[in-house]
């Protein structure tokens, strides 16, 4: 039996369209959950390897507000770009997206982990909009602490192209490499909730186009950081971080928040890289007492 969260049933009674819009020439798969008439609207961008799903149970825990989730070009429904997957591509991306959904420039954009680094690039473009980054990857992980298993990655993804096609494919979709990732992020001990993420990761994990686009993503994402983008933000920022996150520990965070004049840090106790599926009520709670939605 595939495992459920209890929010996935608040999900089911939230009004949901599917959408699709051209942007940057890429067949762009959206998604949009809560009322029209909503006083505040977040555009989310999901991070490495996932879809819009990874977001969506901020729309549960969140009732009273919009929210727009795209599938990045190359994952999910959306289709990849005709050139490279590249940072600069996706934040060309995005700020078209932003145009095209938000043309009064009055909604939140939320990234996540590599989506806060598509942010990154973006930012100067997305004004006036505010701007929220939960996990966001703070500091290079080719210089970071984890740059060991970083270079492993790196093998790892070279690998999978140089493969035959075939064989290629199967390595970069593989369920126990997508299990040894999902094992690494999880770092809550509720059993039902680790059985979930799991499950949640074994579903969409592998739903990239092809092994190029999942190499060429991955190079994106090992390329920059937000840092380096750190006084391009608004002030006002706020910075969403898992107290125990491994891919984007908080001590980088914390440098983040201080190189980000007028931003705002919060910590989110005992969950790591996964505030979206261990903690989302807390982030939910943290974003309300941000924005001031009104529930």
């Amino acid at each position: 039996m595939t495992p459920r969260n209890p929010l996935e049933t608040h999900l089911s009674a939230i009004p949901t369209k599917h959408t699709v819009f051209t942007v940057c020439d890429a067949r762009t798969a959206v998604w949009t959950y809560g009322p029209d008439d909503a006083a505040t609207t977040f555009i989310l961008v999901h991070g490495f390897r996932g879809t819009h799903h990874g977001l969506e149970l901020l729309a549960a825990a969140m009732p009273e507000c919009q929210f727009i989730a795209p599938d990045l070009p190359g994952f999910g429904e959306s289709q990849p770009f005709s050139g490279t997957h590249s940072l600069e591509q996706y934040a060309g991306w995005l700020t078209e997206f932003c145009e095209i959904v938000d043309p009064d420039a009055s909604a939140i954009v939320l990234g996540h982990s590599f989506g806060s680094m598509i942010v990154a690039n973006a930012v100067t473009n997305l004004s006036p909009r505010r701007i929220s980054l939960v996990n966001p990857i703070a500091e290079n992980a080719l210089s970071g602490p984890d740059r060991i298993l970083t270079n492993i990655a790196i093998g790892y993804y070279k690998l999978g192209a140089l493969l035959p096609e075939r064989l290629g494919s199967w390595l970069m979709s593989a369920p126990f490499i997508t299990r040894i990732m999902s094992e690494v992020m999880a770092v809550t001990r509720n059993r039902a909730l680790r059985q979930w993420i799991h499950a949640q990761h074994h579903a969409h994990f592998s739903d990239f186009a092809n092994r190029q686009v999942l190499l060429e993503a991955f190079r994106a994402s090992v390329s920059d950081d937000v840092t380096h983008h750190a006084a391009d933000f608004p002030s006002g920022t706020s910075l969403i971080v898992g107290e125990r996150d491994k891919i984007a520990p908080l001590p980088s965070s914390q440098r983040l928040q201080a190189a980000m004049p007028g931003s705002q840090l919060f910590v989110i106790e005992g969950v790591g890289h996964l505030v979206h599926y261990e903690t989302p009520l807390a982030l939910a709670r943290v974003l309300r007492e941000t924005y001031n939605t009104g529930s």
